[in-house]
């Protein structure tokens, strides 16, 4: 049975209408929390495990949140690709509170993190390449998806990940844009690096939430991000489910990504 987990983020903490089984995963890391749902049937059928990102209570801020032991569970729960949503601040005045971008570059402003699998016991060192962090075939079958469904999906934007769990400064947010980045958040790394270096395709649908600071007229508040994420998570409940339905599983470099180790 193909299997493809699902990472909700910021107000997404279960996907609403469907029954899964939840469970605790124990790895060498920690634990995770997952809940499995079975959908389709017969040789259609996939198993898709969910995992809520800042836990089933959303207690969890970005920079404590146990990336190994989240990626570290779903991979040995059976998954090859991973399909992640994100809320973020737009750097960018021509996207609006509400679009939906399929990033498919990052820039990496954390500073406290434990950011890869690979840092004891090894015969060699371990440089995972990154020069296409986002799954190329992931990204295709969402964008795929979201045409077939007639919804706006826009394709490529450079996700800047900061460290939190403050916001940024007005002077941080110019930074970042004059280096080119389109979004910033606070929880894309290490999570999609830990993948690559897992061997699982990965690709990340990023909710505008609010203009960052600077941009937006008013001091930025938790309460609007989910407020938005609310609005928002039935299209990207149905985008994300659709795709995961439709994912075929075929072989893609991602999954060789150690080849050489």
């Amino acid at each position: 049975m193909l299997t493809i987990g699902i990472i909700g983020g910021t107000g997404v903490p279960d996907f609403e209408g469907l029954e899964g089984a939840l469970h605790k995963h124990i790895t060498s890391y920690g634990a995770a929390l997952l809940r499995t749902y079975d959908v389709g049937r017969g040789a259609d059928t996939r198993r898709i495990i969910f995992l809520s990102r800042h836990g089933l209570d959303h207690n969890v801020p970005p920079h404590r949140i146990n990336y190994r032991a989240n990626i570290d569970a779903l991979k040995r729960m059976g998954c090859t690709a991973l399909l992640a949503t994100a809320a973020a601040g737009s750097l960018r005045r021509d996207w609006e509170v509400g679009s939906l971008v399929l990033i498919d570059q990052f820039l990496d402003f954390t500073k406290g993190r434990t950011g890869t699998f690979f840092e004891q016991g090894l015969d060699q060192p371990i440089h995972v390449d990154m020069t296409e962090p986002y799954c190329a075939d992931l990204r295709s079958l969402l964008q795929g998806t979201a045409r077939s469904m007639a919804m706006d999906l826009i394709e490529g934007g450079t996700y800047v990940c900061a460290e939190g769990p403050r916001f940024e400064t007005a002077a941080e947010i110019r930074m970042m844009a004059q280096l080119g980045g389109d979004l910033v958040g606070m929880t894309q790394v290490p999570e999609v690096v830990l993948a690559r270096e897992a061997e699982m395709c990965y690709a990340t649908v990023a909710i505008v939430t609010n203009l960052a600071a600077g941009l937006s007229p008013a001091p930025l508040t938790h309460e609007e991000v989910l407020e938005v994420m609310q609005q928002k998570l039935p299209t990207l409940s149905k985008l994300l489910f659709t795709a995961a339905q439709r994912y075929a599983g075929k072989d893609c470099p991602c999954q060789r990504a150690l080849e050489g180790y």
